[in-house]
């Protein structure tokens, strides 16, 4: 069966989400009067479009999908304020030194780390050695560390900065669209969620990380990575499917909606308009269900 892309990719008004997206800008806490703007506030755009179309297609009523696509929109508010500079500095260094940069691979590898001090954690390890770098252990590097090993904290630190914002635009921030947003770094906080949410969480996984895996900028801010691979990001998705963090089902959709051509012009914006044939082919051939890996 042939599926059709939705009118609209966007159930909110429009109005909404300029506002939501404008929660991103960062007063520069080291110098007074600057606003960091929101980095890649067009990442956060794709992950939503697609998420909510996703969801709209494994059936989740419109009502949901509309309060859905708010939690989507925000699901990178706790890197408002992302230094890019400083931030791929830290990351791409982690990354290149086999350091766990998310707070569940962490605590794997450092399980005495007390639950939430990822952060502090790190950087008692490894402070010397960002020295090492040019990377003071000041509080600014302690967001950009937070950003990732800490991102709950500092989530829900930006979200009661925006909240008193969010009732005046008649928009309520649920415990389930928090667990949503937190899931790719705290899956754990679903453990007692209702099916439906965690599916939605799946979702946002999966349509995040597909974006983040075809953005060439962030593959050139922070990922060290000189060109982007469609097989690559859903090998990864595969991976993620086989840990239990996305379902067979919302990878299956997923894939066919690919294969289908509907999110084409999504991902094309996120690779600056450049794919190539092969690559376009590659989309076309993955809606074989045995193609999933087991």
């Amino acid at each position: 069966m042939k599926l059709i892309l939705p009118k609209s990719l966007i159930w909110i008004p429009e109005s909404t989400v300029e506002e939501l997206l404008k929660y991103y800008d960062y007063p520069h806490p080291e110098k007074k009067g600057e606003i960091i703007s929101g980095y890649d506030k067009g990442h956060v755009i794709r992950t939503a479009k697609m998420s909510a179309v996703v969801a709209k297609y494994l059936g989740h009523n419109e009502k949901i999908i509309y309060e859905y696509q708010i939690s989507c929109f925000l699901h990178d508010l706790g890197r408002a304020g992302l230094d890019q500079k400083l931030f791929g500095e830290i990351w791409s260094w982690a990354k290149n030194n086999n350091i766990p940069t998310r707070p569940l691979e962490w605590r794997k590898r450092y399980p005495d780390t007390i639950y939430g001090k990822e952060t502090e954690a790190f950087l008692d390890m490894f402070s010397s050695k960002l020295r090492n770098i040019g990377i003071e252990n000041v509080d600014w590097t302690k967001e950009q560390v937070e950003m990732r090993l800490g991102y709950a904290r500092r989530f829900k630190r930006q979200m009661k900065r925006i909240k008193p914002k969010l009732k005046k635009q008649d928009i309520e921030w649920k415990d389930w669209m928090e667990k949503v947003v937190l899931y790719y770094y705290y899956p754990e906080k679903m453990n007692s969620a209702p099916a439906w949410t965690r599916e939605l969480g799946e979702i946002l996984v999966a349509c995040e990380q597909l974006e983040a895996y075809s953005n060439r900028n962030r593959g050139n801010d922070y990922y060290n990575r000189g060109e982007e691979s469609f097989s690559e990001a859903l090998g990864y998705l595969n991976k993620l499917m086989n840990e239990g963090r996305i379902g067979k089902a919302v990878l299956l959709m997923l894939r066919k909606l690919l294969a289908n051509g509907l999110f084409d012009d999504i991902l094309k914006d996120a690779r600056d308009g450049n794919i190539s044939k092969e690559e376009l082919d590659y989309l076309r051939s993955i809606n074989a269900e045995e193609n999933v890996c087991q």
